[in-house]
């Protein structure tokens, strides 16, 4: 149990992680032949294609709301996360542009947009002087999340099928799990609270720690989730509870009965929502991301129940689609040619922040 989120005491299931990062070793590329000379602001090169200091910079900064509460050490370290990142992106950017991938700007806009509706001009600027930020460079890195999503959609997401013997097989297989003695929601969320936590709770190490902090942190993580990027992978990179973080936000089927008992602007988040919807919900400087995965009537059901056949389906898609994305990115990763110099740096200094 986690008394940080209103949903941690929820029964839970795990939710197959549809979009996994291939995060490689911070040292990747290391190995006994020495490496050329390069300039200290490159952090790594991609293909002959560089990413520099100020890039990793940038997007630390749009990430995190005030580098001067991490020490040095973990500083460098959410950093050099943050490279591995930008290496696969860059990756990926480039075999989109090989393909002639990309995205209008009224897509951009429409993102762009959504990320700061709840902020007035003055309060917008305000943070992106804070940040040390253009917008020029928030569209930019809209861009090439869009990017990257449109390119795994294609070669990804459109060639997976499922057979309908796959789906009875499954039924078939699996008939218990499909009675359910109460109505109930499948829930999933992404906590972030205003304090910093005693340990590490997600992949990226990224924990906001002051209440400033946490509503830019909610900001940015809606803008990522509205360009495309799956819940689950969100959550595992920024959900500051250590419990449901690692699965991806997913809290299960929580019955009806159990959400009527929670407080009032949860059970609105969910209750009569249909599938899809993601809202935000806070309390006690405390937000929650809340996303509703489905709804399950009561009682026994068979594959002519309505939804039953297409949620089999989407279950059954979603876990050939989380194999061929993993080797896909995998594959790229493998392909391309790189040297994460930053990471050599931190290896060759012993751990010494520069």
């Amino acid at each position: 149990m986690h008394s940080r989120s209103p949903l941690s005491t929820r029964p839970r299931r795990l939710l197959a992680s549809l979009s996994a990062l291939v995060l490689v070793g911070l040292a990747a590329g290391c190995g006994n032949k020495p490496a050329a000379a390069v300039s200290a602001d490159t952090w790594a090169t991609v293909d002959g294609r560089s990413i520099t200091r100020d890039d990793v910079d940038k997007m630390f900064r749009r990430s995190q709301d005030n580098a001067a509460t991490l020490s040095p050490e973990e500083a460098m370290t959410a950093k050099l996360s943050i490279l591995n990142e930008m290496i696969l992106q860059d990756i990926l950017l480039a075999r989109a542009s090989a393909l002639k991938i990309d995205v209008p700007a009224s897509e951009i806009d429409a993102v762009y947009t959504e990320g700061r509706k709840n902020l007035t001009d003055a309060a917008f600027e305000a943070e992106l002087k804070k940040r040390n930020l253009t917008a020029a460079d928030m569209r930019e890195g809209v861009r090439r999340e869009l990017v990257a999503k449109k390119l795994v959609d294609q070669e990804v997401v459109a060639k997976v099928t499922v057979t309908d013997q796959e789906v009875n097989d499954f039924f078939n297989a699996n008939k218990a799990q499909f009675t359910v003695a109460e109505e109930s929601y499948r829930v999933a969320q992404i906590v972030v609270t205003p304090v910093r936590a005693q340990q590490q709770t997600n992949r990226t190490g990224n924990d906001a720690t002051n209440p400033q902090e946490a509503a830019f942190k909610v900001r940015m993580l809606m803008e990522r989730l509205q360009s495309g990027v799956q819940f689950s992978e969100v959550a595992m990179d920024y959900s500051e509870d250590p419990e449901s973080a690692q699965r991806g936000g997913d809290m299960g089927l929580i019955p009806v009965s159990a959400l009527q008992k929670a407080p009032e602007p949860l059970q609105k988040a969910v209750i009569g929502k249909t599938p899809g919807t993601v809202n935000v919900v806070t309390a006690g400087g405390i937000h929650t991301i809340v996303a509703v995965l489905a709804h399950e009537p009561a009682g026994e059901r068979t594959l002519a129940t309505p939804g039953l056949k297409d949620g089999i389906t989407k279950t059954l898609k979603d876990r050939k689609e989380q194999l061929l994305r993993t080797a896909y990115l995998s594959a790229a990763r493998g392909d391309a040619s790189v040297v994460n110099h930053e990471a050599r740096r931190v290896v060759a200094a012993q751990g010494k922040v520069r």
